[in-house]
């Protein structure tokens, strides 16, 4: 081990002993590969003979937002079919006349359409997917679009409605063709999952219906609302597929059969979007917490307790898998690790 391996690993350790987490997995690596990785804790705490481990399948909660919309945006935006910059009543007959429909891509990518800030589907639109569908495309606006940047779910939920507009097919179906079939993610998929993969799973919060902790079922309200694929979370997948994901990224050439998306892609959304507003955002990627532009160490996290870390600058990317859910839904616990994980790998 190197020392920064023994840190990180003493690091990820204490986020065990003070129950932020049952346990986590974590790999660092460049274009080449994966450099170093490791697992700490449990898969679950009632199972203590079952330790965490590498090919523990997770729910990567918002990390869908990367690995299949935003994947999935950029092949439709590479084949010349969808402009970023066209306000969406031009392409899509569903927001015409509707006020998404001034809205572009470009915005929903950097979370400054003015969409409402929360999506709360069953409050506001009830268990119908088709009436959520129609509510969420044809609510007002809360600000004039390009006014201010202001983080929504609702932003990857249209963008994932508007990829099956334009391609004709569901986003589950989408996302495997376009992204994780020809990189060989084969551990990807939305859920919910069968009894023999739900059983690999690290278990998140615990649902009061039945007492017992999700384990292959979306944590995300909205995506079990919807049956289990949407764009704002739902999917499921294992250190390695997103190792190779991020490696990809770096490097293209690495694929042995390209994805819809590439280099071109990427160069667009790892740059400031946003101009003078803050926070900074690129296109769904935003520079990790504690740095800057310039440092390109750009980031995305999932809430339960997931992250990925990807810099251009230095060829490096990183993978956090935690469940922190398990145990909380404060979000400053697991902060403080992810600051220090960043911190322990690109310094």
């Amino acid at each position: 081990m190197t020392p920064s391996t023994d840190r990180i690993h003493h690091l990820l350790d204490d986020g065990v002993r003070d129950q932020v987490y049952p346990g986590a997995v974590w790999a660092v690596g460049d274009a080449a590969g994966t450099r170093a990785d490791g697992a700490v804790g449990l898969l679950d705490p009632t199972r203590p003979d079952e330790p965490m481990r590498a090919d523990t399948i997770f729910d990567i909660a918002s990390l869908t937002k990367i690995v299949a919309v935003w994947s999935v945006i950029g092949s439709l935006w590479e084949d010349g079919r969808l402009p970023l910059d066209e306000p969406l009543d031009g392409l899509w007959p569903e927001v015409t006349s509707h006020p998404l429909g001034q809205v572009t891509a470009r915005q929903l990518l950097t979370h400054t359409a003015g969409l409402p800030p929360r999506a709360q589907l069953k409050n506001l639109y009830g268990t119908d997917p088709d009436t959520i569908r129609s509510g969420v495309l044809h609510e007002a606006l809360h600000r004039p679009p390009g006014e201010a940047v202001e983080y929504t779910d609702r932003a990857a939920l249209i963008l994932g409605y508007l990829a099956e507009y334009l391609s004709g097919q569901p986003l589950h179906q989408l996302a495997s063709s376009r992204v994780w079939a020809p990189l060989g993610m084969t551990a990807t998929r939305f859920g919910p999952l069968p009894t023999d993969l739900a059983d690999r799973t690290a278990p998140t919060e615990l649902d009061q219906e039945t007492g017992t902790h999700l384990r292959g079922t979306a944590h995300d309200f909205s995506a079990r609302l919807l049956g289990g694929v949407c764009g704002i979370a739902g999917t499921f997948s294992v250190l390695e597929d997103l190792a190779v994901f991020l490696r990809y990224l770096l490097d293209p050439a690495t694929a042995a059969v390209r994805p819809g998306f590439g280099a071109e892609w990427t160069e667009e959304s790892l740059t400031v979007q946003t101009g003078s507003m803050e926070p900074v955002r690129g296109l769904f990627w935003h520079p990790a917490p504690g740095t800057g532009p310039a440092e390109q160490i750009w980031v995305h996290y999932g809430f339960t307790g997931t992250g990925m870390w990807l810099s251009p600058k230095t060829g490096t990317w990183a993978v956090l898998l935690t469940n922190k859910l398990y145990w909380t839904r404060d979000r400053e616990p697991l902060t403080t690790i992810r600051n220090r994980f960043r911190e322990l790998v690109f310094t």
